[in-house]
């Protein structure tokens, strides 16, 4: 499906009755539409860093880039908006999102054997260049931390906003860079 496509399911999901798991949970809801409204201001308010715009722009043959995700996941809702925001300055990118749950290729991708998501995988018509998920170092290691210390979950999730407000998308398109590069 197409990055506009995704935003209207978050629409479906919130404003129509769901009758497949786990959209017809209202936690599950609530995620949805927490994750619309952190997508939405960073595609209004994130900004793209000019190393990244270099990097995007040297790109001088198609590419496709693929995320896997899902609505309810709150590191996509902070992370999709800069890789779309990125993809889109330059038009030999074609950026596709295949729900984690649905018809997707989250099989290949899985992280320490589960299906953490978002995964960004970036191909040429001839091969796989590399895949990205499921969230940038920094966060996951303050995760493995919170962890260690047999933080609660909600705990995890009030610290990792905190994470990701004050990173303000530079470590995702840092690590985007770095695998542009071939760094």
């Amino acid at each position: 499906m197409t990055f506009q496509s995704y935003q209207e399911y978050f629409k479906t999901i919130t404003t129509q009755e769901q009758t497949i798991s786990p959209y017809d949970s209202e936690e599950y809801v609530g995620y949805v539409k927490m994750n619309e409204v952190r997508q939405n201001r960073w595609l209004k308010k994130g900004i793209i860093q000019t190393e990244c715009i270099d990097a995007i722009l040297s790109i001088s043959e198609p590419q496709d880039w693929v995320i896997i995700t899902e609505p309810w996941c709150g590191d996509a809702a902070q992370i999709i908006p800069f890789i779309i925001k990125s993809a889109s300055y330059n038009s030999l990118i074609d950026v596709t999102i295949q729900l984690r749950d649905g018809d997707s290729e989250i099989e290949k991708y899985l992280t320490n054997g589960s299906k953490s998501i978002p995964i960004l995988v970036v191909r040429t018509k001839d091969e796989e260049l590399f895949h990205w998920g499921s969230r940038p170092k920094g966060a996951q290691q303050l995760v493995d931390e919170l962890k260690n210390k047999q933080s609660g979950f909600e705990q995890i999730k009030e610290e990792l906003q905190k994470w990701y407000n004050q990173d303000a998308g530079n470590a995702i398109q840092n690590e985007l860079v770095d695998l542009l590069l071939g760094r």
